[in-house]
């Protein structure tokens, strides 16, 4: 499945809905759920809480006949306005696990040129996540090195805690995307939760696919862009440490719970690597895309 939350125009009806993205048409699972009389949640966090319950149902409502589908049930992918597809509870970033970014971070960043032994792990607070469409706050009074990074993000499923990398596929819900926006001059004696945790430094969506569609994850094309022009491209085959690896070793001290997002780690072609360097500035477009998942695309706006 594909899902999204999504409101629509009109009505007065501004409420974020769950959705499923199916064939170009968004369906309103509440909408089908009620026309069922079947319980299901009515936002992507309380439905992944639900566990595999409440994925049958959303199944079942999804591939019923379209003929019986009551009045507001589908809408035009092109009419609805996507949001976040759910708010973490928390986001856990990991730095240096593309090979040549590590090249590249050790010459531009300063960080250590040796690969990690272990995976760079740090946070992005809830407060940071905005979603498709939604502007990147450019406050030049705090930056004038906004900086992209585009991500594969593994959304949980399934407490984990101590499991092994055999059993890390079993905790996964599903993936999406996330754009690890960076202030790289907002590194404070090495530490990187202001330079990345700001309010909008965690663009993420369109949607949350579920992992029963991607059947290798580790083999995905991703790519970004800015103004249309490509500046990373790369496959999640080329990370230091797979995510079997990253969930193993983030659960051995740290409680996953269901909902919350992994951002994978960030290929070559940051902005800071450039020769000379190029980052963000207001009326830019960035757009980050994962094969099988879609692309996020969001504005950057000058927020002073």
């Amino acid at each position: 499945m594909r899902l999204l939350t999504f409101t629509t125009p009109g009505a007065g009806d501004r409420a974020p809905r769950l959705g499923a993205d199916v064939d170009g048409l968004v369906l309103d699972l509440g909408v089908l759920a009620d026309h069922a009389g079947a319980e299901l949640p009515r936002d992507l966090l309380s439905f992944i809480q639900a566990g595999p319950a409440a994925q049958e149902t959303a199944r079942r409502l999804i591939e019923a006949d379209p003929a019986a589908r009551p009045a507001g049930a589908a809408h035009r992918l092109e009419d609805v306005t996507p949001a976040a597809p759910l708010r973490p509870g928390k986001i856990i970033g990991v730095g240096l696990n593309y090979v040549e970014h590590v090249e590249e971070s050790s010459r531009s960043l300063d960080t250590d040129k040796e690969l990690p032994p272990r995976p760079v792990l740090f946070s992005k607070p809830a407060t940071a996540v905005t979603g498709p469409g939604a502007p990147i706050l450019h406050n030049g009074d705090l930056t004038q090195q906004l900086d992209w990074e585009c991500e594969l993000a593994v959304v949980i499923g399934r407490t984990a805690f101590r499991v092994s990398e055999e059993e890390a596929y079993d905790h996964i819900f599903g993936f999406s995307i996330v754009n690890d926006i960076s202030a790289r001059d907002q590194r404070r004696s090495g530490q990187w939760f202001f330079s990345k945790g700001q309010d909008s430094y965690a663009p993420f969506g369109p949607v949350v696919v579920t992992a029963d569609e991607i059947p290798d994850p580790m083999a995905l094309d991703l790519s970004l862009r800015v103004n249309g022009v490509t500046k990373q491209k790369s496959n999640t085959r080329h990370m230091l440490f797979p995510i079997a690896c990253l969930i193993a070793d983030i659960s051995s001290g740290v409680t996953l719970e269901p909902g919350d997002v992994i951002a994978t780690g960030s290929p070559s072609g940051v902005g800071a690597g450039m020769v000379p360097p190029e980052f963000l500035v207001p009326g830019d477009t960035v757009e980050a895309t994962v094969e099988g998942i879609g692309t996020l695309a969001n504005p950057v706006v000058d927020a002073r």
